[in-house]
């Protein structure tokens, strides 16, 4: 099984962790690092404002700030040793693996790279959407691990809107093969894990449904490859694209959370 892996520079989770798992259980032929420009920061910004409307995005930044201040040394001491933990567990990739720098995953220069990798398929661990140009590239496909199930919680931060309204049944990740849509594409297998919703923040729930599971993700990524995995039906399911997290529905989420953790 011969791989391409994007991700983002500041990513170290991904950047390193996932790859080092990735050249262990495949051929990893490439690696592509994303280093955005402030010009697509300011861009995603406006399209949040957009989505979700200007006072609405008051209580998307009142969340980053009090995630800053409250949440944030505690993720980062957690994703430190989930590092620590993968790197003991995976060799690192070889110093000869190409890699690529760049500040768009659809430049031209990312896509003669891909051409050259030659992959068989590629896991895409990124916020941008990928062009078709890219993502159909690899033989067997583009692939994602999105952080929520599809199709209920599709976009962004879906484990954290199924955590807030209480939908913990859909709190997972799906592997799935990029189209043309957002996360609408051929869904492969979700994978959950269990959790503490009051300890743990949304940040480390959504990492662990991916990182708890790679064992059972290369599984199925080498059935993929061979052709013997089959897409799941997901017709007739609710369909939601979901955005930032909000402060108002996290102080929500943790009440509610425990208040039932209470009543149990």
């Amino acid at each position: 099984m011969r791989t391409l892996f994007i991700c983002h520079a500041d990513d170290r989770l991904n950047r390193f962790g996932m790859a080092r798992w990735l050249a262990s259980v495949s051929e990893l032929a490439g690696i592509v690092v994303i280093e955005e420009s402030p010009t697509k920061i300011l861009t995603r910004i406006r399209k949040e404002i957009g989505r979700s409307g200007f006072w609405r995005f008051w209580d998307i930044l009142a969340f980053r700030i009090y995630y800053r201040l409250k949440l944030n040394r505690a993720d980062e001491e957690w994703e430190r040793d989930k590092l620590e933990e993968l790197s003991r567990r995976y060799p690192g990739p070889a110093s000869s693996i190409p890699l690529l720098v760049c500040t768009s995953p659809n430049a031209p220069e990312v896509r003669e790279f891909i051409r050259r990798a030659e992959p068989d398929l590629a896991i895409a661990r990124c916020k941008v959407l990928l062009k078709e140009e890219i993502f159909r590239l690899p033989k067997v496909g583009t692939f994602v691990m999105h952080p929520g199930v599809c199709p209920e919680y599709r976009n962004a931060h879906g484990c954290f809107w199924a955590l807030a309204n209480r939908d913990l049944d859909h709190v997972g990740m799906t592997l799935l093969r990029v189209d043309r849509g957002v996360d609408t594409g051929p869904v492969y297998g979700y994978y959950s894990c269990a959790f503490d919703e009051l300890r743990e923040s949304h940040f480390v729930i959504q990492q662990r449904v991916v990182f708890d599971n790679l064992e059972v993700l290369a599984e199925k990524l080498r059935d993929i490859c061979a052709g013997r995995a089959v897409p799941l039906d997901t017709s007739g399911r609710k369909s939601g694209v979901w955005g930032q997290p909000w402060l108002s529905r996290y102080l929500r989420w943790k009440r509610e959370a425990a208040r039932g953790r209470a009543t149990r």
